[in-house]
């Protein structure tokens, strides 16, 4: 038997989201109630592979954390790594994961992993993956191969980084993909397989101001301009736009943007969910080669989603003119 004192120290706590609800009354669905040591009793193995210190910082549905919120929850995790941990995992809901990964993402200087992982189905529901998830993510947070990648998502067995990964489905098991890059690997008979060693990251200080806002519009078809128009009367200090294809919006929203974008700091990005946007292959007006030279940034592969969070923190931290930079990582 393994001395308890040997055994690596390991933080885990809960956010709310699937992983920690079950059914109330009848026919009025579930809400959360688990909190973080009512989910480790369906992981009874998880005290027998590290130390644990658990702790449960909310209870709430994941549309419903915001900015503030996650940057309490990076001070806990902080702490806890400069207290010993060997590594950090939070549970949350799937709806704003991939959002939340990337935000700590951004902030995560430690090389201790932080490891993020949810539920599909509740607690309540025949073959909720909540268990099998945590331990995952447990195996992955404790591998040392894990050590230097930032902050990933763990999910049905799968790693994936938190710049790329997207909740893709919305009821399925397999719902998170890294579209157009695949997993950063999968937990084979509780072995942690990576497919490439850990990459060069870049992280942001803690933000100097919280109140700057950023608007995130979609192209679509046949829009009027009046959101647009309506931005920066509104106070908003950049702008995300999920645009058409390969990163287009129409020639109006264009005409528009030319007069936008050299007062704030605007991106666009592609609204299809996979590829990047492209840079030097369409001449049209409202198309990438239009709006870059009217000082529109392009955002590759980063989604819409992330592009927000990313520029939310520059702006925050005073570095918007390194954008174009980061959305070269």
């Amino acid at each position: 038997m393994i001395e308890h004192s040997s055994l690596p120290r390991l933080s885990i706590a809960s956010l709310g989201g699937t992983v920690s609800m079950q059914a109330g009354a009848a026919g009025c669905g579930v809400a959360p109630t688990l909190d973080c040591e009512q989910q480790l009793l369906q992981v009874p193995q998880l005290r027998e592979m590290a130390q644990l210190n658990v702790a449960s910082l909310s209870l709430a549905p994941s549309a419903s954390l915001g900015f503030a919120a996650l940057l309490d929850v990076l001070v806990w995790a902080r702490s806890e790594v400069e207290r010993g941990a060997q590594a950090v995992i939070l549970t949350q809901g799937t709806d704003s994961l991939e959002e939340a990964a990337y935000f700590l993402d951004l902030l995560w200087s430690f090389d201790a992993p932080l490891v993020m992982t949810g539920a599909m189905r509740s607690a309540s529901q025949a073959g909720n993956d909540g268990p099998a998830n945590l331990l995952a993510a447990a195996q992955v947070a404790l591998a040392q191969g894990s050590r230097g990648r930032g902050v990933l998502v763990v999910m049905n067995d799968q790693v994936h980084c938190a710049a790329r990964v997207r909740k893709m489905a919305s009821l399925a098991m397999a719902a998170f993909e890294s579209p157009g890059f695949g997993p950063s690997a999968e937990v084979v008979e509780g072995v942690v397989v990576y497919r490439h060693p850990p990459g060069r990251r870049a992280v942001l200080p803690l933000p100097g101001r919280t109140d700057q806002r950023v608007a995130l519009l979609e192209a679509c078809l046949d829009v009027d301009t009046a959101l647009l128009q309506a931005v920066a009367p509104l106070g908003y200090e950049g702008l995300v736009i999920a645009g058409f294809g390969a990163g287009h919006v129409s020639g109006t929203w264009s005409d528009v943007l030319e007069h936008l974008a050299p007062t704030l700091p605007v991106i666009v990005a592609t609204r299809t969910g996979r590829g990047p946007t492209a840079r030097t292959t369409y001449g049209f007006a409202g198309s990438e080669i239009d709006l870059q030279r009217k000082g529109v940034q392009m955002a590759g592969h980063l989604c819409p989603r992330k592009c927000r969070i990313l520029l939310w923190l520059l702006i925050g931290t005073e570095r918007q003119h390194e954008l174009q930079g980061w959305l070269a990582i």
